[in-house]
């Protein structure tokens, strides 16, 4: 298990080491679907997306804010993680390498709890944001 930075050490404005992933795959997409049970056809049938107005298909919202999820965690371990939540930006596209990043936006103590809201995002290759959210996570003291 990832052992959690400690709240002395963070501080306000740090930036939170990055995570690539990708490029995203059409395999990948499929594969989403059958662990998320999201089967919309617009997700991995060509046919259908085109019908639809598409240029092809492209990933699940949820994969994308799932990268968002990882990116904090990878910083601070799961056990850390009290709140997540997403807008969508933009579409990912399979092809597309994306790119997580985000920063510290406050650091405080709240009913005993040594709190940090974050702010994290990700971006495509041409550094087009796709999903922007927020986090809140509580780290241990030393």
């Amino acid at each position: 298990m990832k052992q959690s930075p400690f709240f002395e050490d963070i501080n306000e404005g740090d930036e939170i080491p990055p995570l690539t992933k990708g490029p995203v795959t059409r395999t990948q997409l499929v594969k989403y679907a059958g662990a998320s049970g999201d089967f919309n056809p617009m997700h991995h049938d060509e046919v259908f997306a085109k019908n639809a107005g598409m240029p092809s298909v492209f990933a699940h919202g949820m994969l994308s804010m799932g990268f968002v999820g990882q990116l904090i965690t990878d910083w601070v371990g799961n056990a850390s993680l009290r709140r997540l939540g997403v807008r969508f930006a933009s579409i990912t596209w399979p092809g597309d390498v994306i790119t997580c990043k985000g920063r510290v936006v406050k650091k405080y103590q709240k009913e005993g709890k040594n709190l940090v809201d974050c702010e994290a995002y990700t971006e495509n290759q041409n550094g087009q944001k796709t999903v922007i959210g927020t986090a809140t996570v509580e780290l241990p003291s030393k």
